[in-house]
C-alpha cells in the first residue's frame, strides 16, 4: 500500500516565528486516522524565523531525530550538551527518563527542518544525545542511513528503536532503491523535487505512507532530495 498524503492536507500552525506543518496528529491538529505510521508518532515540517525557537522544554521516553534542510538549529540541553547542526546534517535524542533542550535558530537566515518522533523499543533508560555531520555527497545517487536501531560501529547515529532513517539525493532520471520487509512502515518526504515511489508520482514536502512492499523504488522527475524512515 502506498497513500500519498499532499501538502496542503497536512495539519497546520503558524506562530509568527514557526511555521509547521504537522503529517500526523500533533498538539492542536488532531485527526484521528493520523495519528502515527507504525512507531512514528510525529512528523513535523519545520521552518523556525532567524533569532528564534523552541525555550527549554522536557520530553520523556521519545527517539527525536532532527534533519536539517537548511540553514542551522543550535542545540542545549540539561545534560550540558551543545552543538549546532547545519544542513544536510542530524541530530539525535534519546529523551529516556527525561531530559529538557532548547532548540534555537541563531542563524540570520530562517532554519527549516524535519522533526521526526519514534517511539522507543526501551523505556526507563538513561536519556542522551548526539549528532554527526553527512556530506551530501555521500548520498548521492542512492540511499545513506543516517540514524539506526542498530548502529553496527559504522558512525551511524544510533538510536534506541528498531527503525532506521535514510536520505537520498537524486539527480533527474535517477532512482534510488530501498529493501525492506513487508510487515515494516515506511514514511518518506522529499523536500525538494517531484519524485516517483513504485510508479505513484508525489509532489515536494507530500507525505508518502508506505507498507506492505518489500522493494521502494523511488525515482526523480525533477532534481530531488527524500527523507525515508523505516520502522516497525
Amino acid at each position: 500500500m502506498i497513500d500519498i498524503r499532499p501538502f496542503a492536507s497536512l495539519g497546520a500552525a503558524n506562530h509568527g516565528w514557526l511555521d509547521a506543518r504537522h503529517h500526523f496528529s500533533f498538539a492542536n491538529y488532531y485527526d484521528p486516522a493520523r495519528m502515527g505510521w507504525g512507531s512514528i508518532r510525529v512528523w513535523n515540517d519545520d521552518t523556525i524565523a532567524p533569532k528564534s525557537g523552541f525555550p527549554p522544554h522536557p520530553h520523556s521516553d521519545m527517539e527525536i531525530v532532527t534533519f536539517v534542510r537548511s540553514g542551522a538549529i543550535t542545540h542545549k540541553d540539561s545534560l550540558g550538551n551543545a552543538g549546532r547542526t547545519a544542513a544536510g546534517d542530524v541530530q539525535v535524542m534519546s529523551a529516556g527518563t527525561g531530559i529538557t533542550h532548547a532548540e534555537y535558530n541563531l542563524e540570520d537566515e530562517a532554519t527549516t527542518l524535519f522533526q521526526i518522533w519514534i517511539e522507543p523499543d526501551r523505556r526507563g533508560e538513561k536519556p542522551g544525545w548526539g549528532q554527526r555531520e553527512f556530506p551530501s555527497a555521500s548520498r548521492a545517487g542512492g540511499f545513506e542511513i543516517l540514524a539506526s536501531g542498530d548502529p553496527e560501529g559504522d558512525g551511524t547515529l544510533g538510536i534506541r528503536t528498531d527503525a532506521r532513517v535514510a536520505a537520498a539525493n537524486l539527480l533527474a532520471g535517477q532512482k534510488a532503491v530501498w529493501e525492506t520487509g513487508a510487515d515494516r512502515h515506511q514514511y518518506l518526504v522529499a523536500p525538494k523535487g517531484r519524485i516517483r515511489v513504485n510508479g505513484i508520482e508525489a509532489q515536494p514536502r507530500d507525505g508518502i505512507a508506505v507498507t506492505g512492499e518489500t522493494r521502494i523504488e523511488v525515482e526523480a522527475i525533477d532534481d530531488a532530495e527524500i527523507v525515508l524512515v523505516d520502522a516497525r
